[in-house]
C-alpha cells in the first residue's frame, strides 16, 4: 500500500493529509488562532470537587474549567495496564490544591477539556511515565521475540521512578537510539518539574509540537513513499526533527513547487467535499447515508442503482462488502466518535454476514483512533465505537447554517474563503479587463482582504489584476459574484462610495474588532471605520470620512 502525507499550509491554516493507495483517509488542521490542546501540560487548582460524580473541575486557563474524573487522578500499575486511584475523590483532592495535569479530550461544544493526572510525554520511540515503574510494549508489534528484546533493553535503560511505554516505530531499532530518546523525554520532564515549582497556577508547563512535527515524530515510518510539503519554512522545520530522530527517512521529505494546488494535484478538496456530504457513493451504485447526532452516528447503506449479475444475496453481499470498507474510511476521515450503528442491507445468509463484519474489522486496523465493531445486535444493526477525541471534522469546518435556522450546515468563512478565492482566480485569469469589483459576504470578504489588505496585494499580484472587493450581507456565505469590469478608475468610482471630505450620517453597526473605542458603520457592504464611536452601537452618528483607503474608510464624529 503505497502511503503519502500531503501539507498545506498558508496564513489560515496548516493542513495535513494521509493518503492510502491514494485515497484521503485522514486530514488534520491546525490554525494560528485555535491551537491544538491535547498533549499540553498544565499546573491547574482544583476549583470543585464533586463526590456525587466521583470528578472534579480544574481552573487550567482555558475558556472552561477541566474534568477530571476519579480514575484519572492517580494511578498504580501492575504489570500490564494502570489501576485507577483507590477512595473516594473528596479524600483524593480538596478545593485550591494546585495539580499537574494533561489534556487528553479537546474542549468542544459546551464541555471543557478532559484532564488526567497520569502523565505521559511521547517522543519517538518511547512515551516517558512520570511516577509510574512499569514498562509497556506497544501492541501493534506482532514478534513476540521482537516484544521481548525490546522488553529486556528498555528494563536495562530504565530510571528509578519513571515508567516506559516502547512505541511501534521501536520495532528494530537499536538500543543506542532508544537511549538518546530516553535522554531526551527525562531532560524535559526534568524541566518540566522545575517549572511547576516555579509557576503560579493556572499555568501551562508543556506545549506538544507543531502539528507537521508531531506528524513527523509519529506518523512518519518507513513505509511511507513521501511526505510533501508546500510551504518552505515547514518545510525545513520537519527536514530539521527528521534529520534528528529518523535520518534515513529525510530524502522523503520533499517541497511542493508545482503551480497547481497540492491539494488540487492529489485530489483532496474533492474528497473532502464528500467527506462533508450526507450521502456517499459507493463505486458499485449503491450508496451510504450519515445521519449524526448528539449521542451517536447512523450509517445507512442502499444498493442503489446496483441490481447485480446474479441473484440477490450476492448483490447484497457485494454492496456490503464495499460499504464495510468505505464505512471503515469514511469514520476515519471525518473523526467520527462516540457509538456508531451501521444498518447494513439485510443478509439471511451467516457465512455472509460473517464476511462482512471481518471486512470491517480489517478495514479498521489501520485507524490511530481506538476503534472497535461490538457485532450484530438482535435487529440485524452493527455496532462499532470509536474513541472520542476531538471534533468531528464536519464541526470544525462547518457551522450551523444562518441561513435555514440552524437546521443544516454551510462552509465557515475561513473555508469558504479558500474555495471563493480559488474558483476567482480561475475567473479572472480568463478576464481582458484590468480591474473587477466582486461581492461577497462581508466575512468572507474581511478574510480573503486581510489585515491591511495583505492578502488582497498578493492575490492581485499574482493575477495581475485590480481587484476590489465588496463585503455585503445579503448574500449566501459560499457565493460570490462579479458586479463591474473595466479601467482601474472607473472601478474605483464604483468601489469607493464615499470621498475625503464628504459628511454623512451613519448608523453604527457594531464595535471595531480590535479597537473597541471605535465602532463600524457601512455603505453598500464598504466599511467605515469611526473613531470614538465604539459605545454609540445602534445609534446615527453625523460623521466626516478622512481618509479612504482601498478597503476601508476612517471617519470622525462631527457635530
Amino acid at each position: 500500500m503505497d502511503k503519502k502525507i500531503i501539507v498545506n499550509c498558508d496564513n489560515r491554516a496548516t493542513r495535513v493529509a494521509l493518503l492510502e493507495s491514494g485515497k484521503l483517509v485522514e486530514l488534520d488542521i491546525e490554525r494560528p488562532l485555535q491551537h491544538r490542546v491535547v498533549g499540553n501540560l498544565y499546573k491547574g487548582t482544583v476549583a470543585n470537587v464533586l463526590p456525587g460524580m466521583q470528578a472534579a473541575f480544574v481552573d487550567i486557563g482555558l475558556e472552561k474549567n477541566a474534568f477530571l474524573y476519579v480514575d484519572d487522578i492517580f494511578t498504580d500499575w501492575d504489570d500490564e495496564s494502570p489501576q485507577p486511584a483507590r477512595g473516594p475523590i473528596e479524600k483524593l483532592l480538596r478545593v485550591g490544591e494546585d495539580i499537574m495535569v494533561q489534556v487528553i479530550k479537546e474542549p468542544y461544544g459546551s464541555k471543557g477539556a478532559r484532564v488526567t493526572g497520569q502523565i505521559t510525554i511521547p517522543g519517538r520511540y518511547l512515551v516517558l511515565v512520570p511516577g509510574a515503574d512499569y514498562i509497556g510494549v506497544s501492541r501493534r508489534i506482532e514478534s513476540q521475540a521482537e516484544r521481548d528484546r525490546l522488553r529486556r533493553e528498555v528494563e536495562i535503560m530504565k530510571p528509578p521512578d519513571l515508567g516506559l511505554i516502547v512505541r511501534t516505530v521501536a520495532e528494530g531499532v537499536e538500543t543506542s537510539v532508544m537511549e538518546q530518546d530516553l535522554q531526551f523525554l527525562v531532560q524535559l520532564w526534568n524541566r518540566i518539574s522545575t517549572r511547576f515549582q516555579q509557576k503560579e497556577s493556572p499555568a501551562i508547563l508543556y506545549q506538544d509540537l507543531s502539528l507537521t512535527c508531531r506528524i513527523a515524530r509519529d506518523l512518519f515510518v518507513e513505509e511511507f513513499s513521501s511526505f510533501l510539503i508546500d510551504n518552505e519554512h515547514e518545510y525545513d522545520k520537519v527536514r530539521e526533527i527528521v534529520d534528528y530522530i529518523s535520518p534515513h527517512l529525510k530524502s522523503k521529505v520533499k517541497f511542493y513547487r508545482e503551480k497547481e494546488p497540492i491539494f488540487e494535484r492529489y485530489g483532496v478538496d474533492v474528497e473532502l467535499e464528500k467527506a462533508l456530504a450526507r450521502q456517499v457513493w459507493l463505486k458499485s451504485g449503491g450508496y451510504l447515508v450519515f445521519d449524526e447526532a448528539e449521542a451517536l452516528t447512523v450509517v445507512d447503506v442502499n444498493t442503489g442503482r446496483y441490481i447485480g449479475r446474479r441473484n440477490l444475496a450476492d448483490t447484497i453481499l457485494k454492496t456490503n462488502l464495499e460499504a464495510a470498507e468505505e464505512i471503515a474510511r469514511q469514520v476515519r476521515l471525518r473523526d467520527i466518535g462516540g457509538i456508531i450503528i451501521i444498518d447494513f442491507i439485510d443478509m439471511s445468509i451467516e457465512d455472509h454476514r460473517q464476511k462482512v463484519i471481518d471486512k470491517l474489522n480489517a478495514s479498521i486496523r489501520n485507524d490511530r483512533t481506538k476503534t472497535y465493531v461490538l457485532g450484530l445486535t438482535n435487529l440485524g444493526l452493527v455496532e462499532m465505537t470509536r474513541k472520542k477525541v476531538r471534533q468531528d471534522l464536519s464541526e470544525y469546518l462547518q457551522q450551523p447554517c444562518p441561513y435555514c435556522g440552524g437546521s443544516g450546515r454551510v462552509l465557515t468563512p475561513l473555508v469558504a474563503s479558500t474555495s471563493i478565492e480559488s474558483d476567482l482566480k480561475r475567473k479572472i485569469k480568463e478576464e481582458t479587463s484590468k480591474a473587477v469589483l466582486v461581492e461577497m459576504h462581508h466575512e468572507v470578504a474581511a478574510i480573503i482582504i486581510g489585515s491591511g489588505g495583505t492578502n488582497l496585494k498578493k492575490l492581485e499580484d499574482e493575477m495581475n489584476k485590480h481587484i476590489f472587493i465588496r463585503g455585503i450581507e445579503d448574500i449566501h456565505i459560499e457565493k460570490y459574484r462579479i458586479v463591474a469590469r473595466g479601467s482601474y478608475k472607473e472601478i474605483q468610482s464604483l468601489a469607493l462610495p464615499v470621498k475625503i471630505g464628504q459628511v454623512l450620517e451613519l448608523a453604527i453597526e457594531e464595535p471595531h474588532s480590535t479597537n473597541p473605542s471605535h465602532g463600524i458603520a457601512r455603505i453598500q457592504g464598504f466599511v467605515i471605520d469611526v473613531e470614538d464611536a465604539g459605545e454609540k452601537v445602534g445609534r446615527v452618528v453625523k460623521v466626516e470620512i478622512q481618509d479612504v483607503n482601498r478597503t476601508f474608510a476612517r471617519a470622525v464624529p462631527v457635530k
